[in-house]
């Protein structure tokens, strides 16, 4: 009974679950799009899909932006499971639309309510932004970057079980059951079990001793603590808009870009290249661990990562084999470090009861700047299609290069800050 009380506590068995469903999902989702606008003329094709993918992505993600917002400041006042299940139920029934339009044969354009449904219920903005405030209340400073990065990790590794299985279980099928029917189903029975978890199972305190411990540290500091702060959050943001700009826009298209010749992938090639992407999540999270141990500092993690995406990403421009892509895939090894950390350093400017909205408003960020960048990316890749389809993956590596340089400076902030305060205790 004390095991079971315990266990009650621990969010990793909902990211874990969620995520495989997730992964089942896009793989589901990305062969049905691939198979609705099939076409003799290749570019003709790649065109369908990326229009389609732009509008899905797009719907994707405008229609979170007010419900988050309203689910984040419920969280923020104590009730911290229902930025979680509320997102849950949208994913529940979002994912059931595709399964009924694989069964039913429904128009390709029916998907479109997918995102809507999905965004109106908060999203993957306020589902993960729930999960990191829940993660940021239960931990103190020290180990905060190192909780948020295992995590991560969780969600890694179950996007990667989940990525490997989804290619296979995708062309399970017979007479009586449509391809794809079989891994849709799994991936709305995952996340009905999800959602029972998140509202029945899952016990989460009103507010933890941590987080009230930490409210009142960060209510006195030194007289410019607060300006500092609303600068460094600034800055903090920027850099994740400009990195987020850079590897939501560079795999967006490559999604696309690995359907078309020279690659020409099937389901089972696109499961494991979102294995070797999920991989990245163990790679990161044990990079994060190293350079703990090693003593550095945060703002220096964000930059080894941000430097590992930008050198993958640019070789992936390059890329006209399947081996070659997993070559250019592994370079980027520390991509996934910059943005929990960002999160960490984000948590450690604000005081507990902001963490909900805090986190919120970045994923809110990321999916306004994404409005505006997702339809440049895509029509500046159908633009280059013939000559250099590559293009949009140098693209992203100099928007990578850019975000690095507001995180260098609150590098330089804090480092100065600190020895002040040393000054200041001496």
């Amino acid at each position: 009974m004390a095991v079971m009380m315990s266990c009650r506590k621990y969010i990793a068995p909902l990211v874990f679950c969620a995520q495989v469903a997730s992964s089942f999902f896009d793989t589901a989702l990305q062969m049905i799009v691939k198979e609705r606008c099939a076409n003799h003329d290749r570019d003709v094709e790649q065109k369908a899909i990326t229009n389609f993918n732009m509008t899905f992505n797009m719907v994707l993600k405008f229609m979170p932006i007010v419900p988050a917002i309203l689910l984040a400041k419920v969280g923020d006042r104590g009730y911290r499971k229902v930025p979680i299940v509320v997102p849950l139920v949208g994913y529940f029934l979002s994912r059931g639309l595709l399964l009924l339009d694989i069964v039913l044969n429904w128009p390709l354009q029916v998907l479109y309510a997918v995102p809507v449904i999905h965004g109106l219920c908060g999203g993957f903005a306020s589902y993960w932004a729930g999960v990191m405030a829940l993660v940021s209340v239960c931990s103190g400073e020290d180990e905060r970057s190192v909780r948020i990065m295992r995590t991560e990790l969780v969600y890694g590794i179950a996007g990667f079980i989940g990525s490997l299985a989804s290619g296979h279980l995708f062309n399970l099928y017979n007479v009586d059951i449509k391809q794809g029917a079989i891994l849709s189903s799994f991936s709305v029975l995952l996340y009905f079990l999800c959602l029972l978890y998140a509202a029945f199972f899952l016990r989460v305190d009103l507010f933890s001793v941590l987080g009230e411990r930490q409210e009142r540290r960060e209510s006195v500091g030194i007289i410019n603590h607060e300006a500092r702060d609303k600068i460094n959050i600034a800055l903090l943001f920027v850099s994740g808009i400009l990195y987020d700009i850079a590897v939501a826009g560079g795999m967006e298209m490559l999604g696309a870009y690995v359907l078309k010749d020279p690659l020409s992938w099937g389901a089972t090639e696109v499961g494991y290249g979102n294995a070797l992407g999920s991989l990245l999540f163990i790679t990161s999270f044990l990079g994060v661990k190293m350079f703990t141990r090693c003593s550095v500092r945060d703002e220096s993690m964000v930059m080894i990562g941000m430097v590992s995406f930008a050198a993958g990403i640019y070789f992936m421009a390059f890329v006209t084999t399947t081996p070659m892509y997993f070559l250019a895939r592994s370079i980027t090894l520390f991509a996934l470090i910059p943005m929990p950390t960002i999160r960490s350093l984000l948590s450690k400017q604000v005081r507990g009861t902001s963490y909900g909205i805090t986190f919120v408003m970045l994923q809110l960020s990321f999916k306004i700047a994404s409005l505006v960048t997702t339809p440049i990316y895509t029509k500046i890749y159908q633009v280059t299609l013939d000559t250099f389809p590559g293009f949009v993956f140098i693209l992203s590596s100099i928007f990578t290069v850019l975000s690095m340089i507001p995180i260098s400076i609150v590098g330089c902030r804090s480092a100065r800050h600190d020895g002040y305060e040393r000054i200041q205790g001496n």
